[in-house]
């Protein structure tokens, strides 16, 4: 078989059984590749998780339609093992043909709890490694170095200096790549037989990605002191002190052609930051320039040039993983960072390169999400994926810490490049913050009631449809949540309209002994935004000064001090557009948002696209049945023709993909 998907794939076969029931410890049916396939056969997929929450799906979409004599392909997923199918409720099983998938039957030789560990994603490798070099039946620590070395490219005989560990090292972080912290304790071990890393803290810079780029920002100017030292008469200069608090070697191989490549995209996707020089002059003008400070035009439009050559060569596949539109995402990001700051200064030549780009990647995001992003909502919530994995998300990390206390903040409407300026912000006034940094999907239609009401209740949108067009339940569905997480109402904290002014009754709410979950909404970012008329500079520009003030700092701190963990992510982002008029639709339309309009059904929204063409009808992917979203076309809105606005509700890559970032202090 050319792919592990094809062994569970030819088990369906359409209009065999109107119900499949598949035990599926391992959540290989919950795999992107296979989710697609699925679909494509015509399947349609619901876990068996929360009992109410199924059967209000299962009778509302499938039991009505059955009652109709209407054939399905409904597959019910249940994530365990075959003997735990009979315990599902008599009216499927009588129903049901029964299937079972697990790891250990694609797998054969390999060690099963190593490779349960994987990230699905990572499947594919192993499967063409194991067919290439059939192992044979290999142990714990056998397993462990077969995947090392052929799921992630990482040889441990073959690291046997600095550059090695560093070029490993740079692979991993650069591409964000999650790998199981056995496989990485195995790695580790293997290290410490070579005396050449003695003095290197391996267990912080192998799993830490935000501590080993934090290692490689000290050590920089150290870099640069010894390159400018190169160029003199060859006198050394007293040793400067260096402040260093990752410990480990002061002098790094950065000139090390296997090094050497990565440090570009480093500085230019803002990993790394450019820092001032004695000798900044001369510098500039060799291959380390870009991480020298110079005269900040200058530096911004050289960056700006060498992030767009970065991204239009980088615009992921019809077929890629959602992880790639994350990785690219935040480079675009700091694009449009760079492309607002001081606009006018940028030729023309670049600003023209910028909008093909970006019709490239409105194009090719579109095209993606019709084909996957429909798989993406049964994911495993860890690691988190969308909006509605959070608390479940959370909720893991509660159960392994049971004195553990967690804080979600929401800040309504902040794009991720919002949060580049966010983030730096809260940084000059606090240098000893730490951001984990990641990424997760808003939902479609990216409006508040859908995506943020999704975030607090834990559910697809389907699940809460008496609530749809309006967040005051908002409360309830979190203290539901947790509450069939056994928490009690006085553990559970919800506060929103938060963003200015006192913060005396978070303060309040925080206090009382037992507060263990806190979900805060954060909306000034949104009323920026609703209020913004000098586009996407303006907003970068509002969301700085608020930022500046003290208000987010003060949240965090009162946070961080009582001991939370804390969470920032946002609901949408948002998105500068041009008016294409408005539908004249009368009294039809549900909702009339600028990005998105909301019918109760198909005619209604089949009529309105008439008139607007390259409009996009999305299906009801998570939504209730009566839900249907017309979007405005890319870089549109259903406004005044030629009116600017920022606004969300479409999907573009800036209102789809939200922050996700741990705020902790270093050290702690």
């Amino acid at each position: 078989m050319s792919s592990w998907r094809d062994q569970i794939l030819k088990e369906f076969t359409p209009k065999v059984a109107r119900l499949t029931l598949v035990a599926d410890p391992d959540g290989l049916l919950l795999e992107e590749g296979i989710l697609e396939g699925v679909r494509e056969r015509g399947f349609e997929l619901i876990p068996f998780e929360d009992h109410i929450a199924f059967r209000y799906a299962y009778e509302s979409k499938f039991r009505s339609r059955w009652d109709r004599g209407e054939h399905t392909d409904l597959v019910v997923v249940l994530r365990s093992q075959a003997s735990d199918l009979s315990g599902l409720p008599y009216d499927l099983l009588q129903a049901g043909r029964r299937l079972s998938f697990n790891l250990g039957d694609i797998f054969p030789n390999l060690s099963y709890p190593v490779v349960t560990a994987l990230d699905r994603g990572d499947l594919d490798a192993l499967y063409e490694a194991q067919k290439r070099h059939a192992p044979g039946q290999l142990g714990d620590n056998a397993t462990k170095e077969f995947v090392l070395r052929h799921v992630f490219e990482i040889a441990p005989e073959l690291v046997k200096q600095p550059s090695d560990l560093l070029r490993v090292l740079l692979r991993r972080h650069y591409r964000g790549q999650r790998i199981p912290a056995d496989l990485d304790n195995r790695f580790i071990q293997l290290l410490r037989q070579n005396n050449a890393f003695d003095d290197w803290p391996l267990e912080t810079l192998v799993s830490d990605r935000e501590a080993f780029f934090a290692f490689l920002q000290e050590r920089w100017p150290i870099f640069l002191d010894r390159e400018a030292a190169k160029g003199t008469s060859g006198v050394r200069e007293d040793e400067k002190p260096y402040g260093l608090s990752i410990e480990g070697p002061v002098e790094l191989p950065f000139d090390h052609h296997d090094i050497r490549v990565y440090i570009d995209n480093l500085f230019v996707e803002g990993l790394l930051h450019s820092v001032p020089h004695v000798h900044a002059d001369t510098l500039s003008r060799t291959w380390v320039g870009i991480g020298v400070r110079t005269v900040p035009i200058e530096d911004r439009s050289r960056r700006l040039g060498k992030l767009i050559d970065s991204l239009e060569v980088s615009i992921p596949a019809e077929d890629a993983k959602h992880t790639d539109w994350f990785h690219f995402a935040r480079g675009w990001a700091e694009t449009i960072l760079l492309a607002n700051d001081q606009a006018e200064a940028i030729p023309e030549s670049t600003g023209e390169r910028i909008k093909n780009l970006q019709a490239q990647v409105d194009a090719g995001f579109a095209g993606w999400l019709f084909k996957r992003y429909a798989g993406l909502v049964n994911l495993p919530p860890v690691p988190p994926v969308m909006l509605h994995h959070l608390p479940r998300f959370l909720a893991r990390q509660m159960g392994e810490d049971r004195n553990s206390k967690i804080a979600l903040i929401v800040v309504d409407g902040l794009a991720l490049d919002q949060w580049l300026v966010v983030r730096e912000a809260l940084a000059s006034k606090q240098p000893g913050l730490k951001f984990r940094e990641q990424a997760v999907f808003a939902w479609i239609p990216s409006l508040t009631p859908v995506s943020r009401q999704a975030a607090f209740a834990g559910k697809a949108p389907i699940f809460f449809p008496s609530s749809i067009q309006t967040t005051d339940k908002e409360p309830a569905l979190w203290a539901q949540f947790w509450a069939d997480h056994g928490l009690t109402p006085n553990e559970v904290v919800y506060i929103k309209g938060l963003g200015d002014g006192s913060l005396e009754t978070v303060s309040e709410a925080l206090s009382h002994p037992k507060a263990r979950v806190a979900g805060l909404v954060v909306d000034k970012v949104d009323k920026i935004m609703h209020g913004m008329e000098m586009g996407t500079a303006g907003m970068h520009n509002q969301v700085r000064q608020w930022a500046k003030q003290p208000f987010m700092n003060t949240l965090l701190d009162l946070l961080l001090d009582r001991g939370f963990r804390v969470y920032l992510t946002s609901d949408h982002g948002n998105v500068e557009a041009e008016g294409c008029g408005r539908p004249a639709e009368g009294a039809v339309a549900d909702l009339r948002g600028e990005r998105v309009r909301i019918y109760p059904d198909a005619v209604l929204r089949g009529k309105v696209k008439e008139r607007f063409p390259a409009a996009l009808e999305w299906g009801t992917v998570g939504l209730p049945e009566d839900y249907l979203a017309l979007l405005a076309p890319a870089r549109q809105a259903f406004v005044q023709e030629k009116q600017r606005t920022v606004s969300h509700g479409g999907v573009s890559v800036e209102e789809l993909i939200v922050p996700l970032i741990q705020i902790e202090r270093r050290g702690e």
